[in-house]
């Protein structure tokens, strides 16, 4: 049960970076981007944690998630304050 609502949180961390990526392409509106970009480390993130979780759980992967989390919201946080249009 588990599997299922950690894919569940992958798919839809994609379709959030895929619907925001696709809204960027049709307005060129550069927040946008910047959040497509983060929900695409936070879909690497969640599909790095099932296989955490299930396919190799004697190793602890929780250090790689974290970091590429970190990395994916300092891409939002500076896409909120530095990114003028």
């Amino acid at each position: 049960m588990a599997g299922i609502i950690y894919a569940l949180c992958a798919l839809t961390a994609f379709l959030c970076a895929f619907l925001l990526l696709y809204a960027y392409r049709q307005s060129k509106y550069k927040l946008l981007l910047w959040g497509a970009l983060c929900f695409a480390g936070l879909t690497l993130s969640n599909a790095i944690l099932v296989i955490d979780k299930l396919v190799v759980p004697m190793d602890d992967l929780s250090t790689l998630r974290y970091i590429i989390s970190l990395l994916s919201m300092l891409v939002l946080l500076y896409g909120l304050i530095w990114d003028t249009e």
